[in-house]
């Protein structure tokens, strides 16, 4: 399936490796920005700077003030929540078809998730968010990947980010025929298996359901679907379904030796002490060696550049919040 890959379309805050636009005047290390930027196209955003914060500039935190945090500067005692509504609603509106967001982990204005809330009189409060810019992002483009660089050091969360980007970047040029919408479900079906199987099961209905409402509002909804059914990382037992699924395929040609050693791997998978590159790499090579179209033409086996493929894993949480 990895012939010519899109570049999608990937909004970093700037201060990931760009920019040196922090609050103190630095960036921030993000090992996965240099590794993307051949692959995609970067677009680069300080939602801080865009309000005329300048560089340096005293921090601004968000404070609990009534039912919304605001957006403030303690330092000087400014309310910027307006500022940054209005270039939040600005800059999203104008920047285009987006594929995904990369954006500063615990920001008060990019951080997806996680950012402190304080008290009117400073005190942190048991109570985090998004960030303002981040929470406009998730509002107007809900289908996106939007990851943070922290979480993206742990390997499972960064496969579902890049899985999304990438497969998103290529649905999003698709063009809106019946032909090309079968030939990317049918692709993505062993990938929709290991995720959810009610909506590889739904999204094969709607498929199908092309001619009576028609190929633009299919791949309206299809996007939907497809953006849900992967909002989380696939779990062991489910992603060991759809590696036998995968085998099956093979299991007239192989020999009793090759299969208890597909067995073994799925059993380290299953109990947490291996990843899915041990089955996959076998089933790759059955594919070589026998051939199998379908199989080969599996997103589960392929869905991002291999130059991007990093085991390397910080051992953090995989829950995809």
């Amino acid at each position: 399936m990895s012939a010519a890959w899109p570049r999608p379309r990937l909004v970093v805050s700037a201060c990931l490796e760009l920019e040196a636009c922090r609050y103190n005047g630095q960036s921030i290390r993000a090992r996965i920005v240099p590794r993307l930027e051949p692959y995609v196209e970067l677009v680069r955003v300080c939602p801080e700077v865009g309000i005329g914060l300048g560089v340096p500039r005293p921090p601004v935190r968000l404070v609990s003030a009534g039912d919304l945090p605001r957006l403030v500067q303690p330092a000087t005692g400014r309310d910027v929540t307006g500022d940054m509504a209005s270039f939040a609603a600005s800059w999203l509106g104008g920047v285009g078809e987006v594929d995904g967001f990369l954006l500063k982990s615990r920001s008060p204005s990019c951080g997806p998730r996680d950012v402190k809330v304080y008290s009117e009189g400073g005190i942190p409060r048991n109570e985090k968010v998004p960030g303002m810019f981040a929470a406009a992002v998730a509002e107007r483009f809900p289908l996106a990947a939007l990851e943070d660089e922290g979480r993206l050091t742990n390997y499972r969360l960064r496969h579902l980010f890049l899985t999304r980007l990438f497969l998103g970047a290529r649905f999003r040029s698709l063009p809106a025929t019946a032909g090309a919408l079968v030939s990317f479900h049918a692709s993505n079906k062993l990938l929709l298996l290991a995720h959810s199987e009610p909506w590889l099961r739904e999204l094969g209905r709607l498929v199908a359901s092309v001619s009576r409402l028609g190929p633009e509002e299919v791949k309206r909804r299809y996007a939907e679907g497809f953006a849900r059914a992967l909002s989380r990382p696939a779990g062991p037992g489910p992603l060991v379904n759809a590696l036998q699924h995968a085998a099956g395929h093979f299991s007239r040609v192989l020999t009793p030796a090759e299969k208890r050693l597909f067995t073994d791997t799925l059993t380290a998978l299953r109990e947490g002490r291996g990843s899915m590159e041990g089955p996959g790499a076998l089933v790759r090579s059955w594919t070589a060696r026998y051939g199998n179209q379908w199989v080969a033409e599996q997103s589960l086996f392929d869905s991002y550049p291999s130059a991007l493929h990093d085991l390397s894993d910080s051992g953090g949480s995989t829950q995809a919040a």
